[in-house]
């Protein structure tokens, strides 16, 4: 097994990539978002954290979340999420062997990226790409028209102006998927 560097931050907040297995032309998350948005709040009500920032695309999500004080768990909180999603599904999807033979459905990827937010420019930057992000996959050509995104949440709060990088690529997100 590999040993993969977490960083393990009680109280951290935290941006994650989180992908479907077969993303090419798979419309899944967005398909059935009603059981993603279902199984995130169960696994808030038992695993408590914040969400600052949630964008779902079609094949994958981006996000911003806070941990309690005290709490770097994160590990089980996308665990519990994406296994209660895949329960939420009926099972359909093809699955190799080594998924057969581990009782594994063929859904997500086994891993997620995940980064401890170190700043306030940091926390801006991802803040600022998980709500860019479909406009950057073609998916709207404005921010406000995705509606699987906490960007309309944030607008209301004053946090983001409705014609946010309208036109425009953001220019202070450096990094890329």
């Amino acid at each position: 097994m590999s040993n993969y560097r977490r960083a393990w931050h009680p109280g951290g907040t935290y941006f994650f990539t989180v992908a479907l297995l077969q993303r090419r032309g798979n419309d899944l998350l967005v398909r059935e978002i009603d059981v993603l948005r279902r199984v995130v709040a169960d696994v808030i009500a038992r695993h408590p954290f914040r969400i600052h920032a949630w964008a779902v695309l079609p094949d994958h999500l981006h996000c911003v979340i806070e941990l309690p004080a005290g709490d770097a768990d994160f590990a089980t909180r996308w665990r519990l999420i994406k296994s209660g999603f895949s329960k939420g599904l009926p099972k359909t999807e093809r699955r190799s062997t080594v998924r057969r033979r581990r009782g594994e459905r063929g859904i997500w990827q086994r891993r997620f990226w995940e980064h401890l937010i170190r700043d306030e420019a940091d926390y801006r930057a991802h803040m600022d790409y998980v709500h860019f992000n479909p406009v950057k996959h073609g998916l709207v050509e404005r921010v406000m028209d995705w509606p699987y995104s906490t960007f309309h949440r944030l607008v209301a709060h004053g946090v983001y102006a409705v014609d946010w990088a309208d036109g425009t690529q953001v220019a202070r997100v450096p990094f890329d998927e």
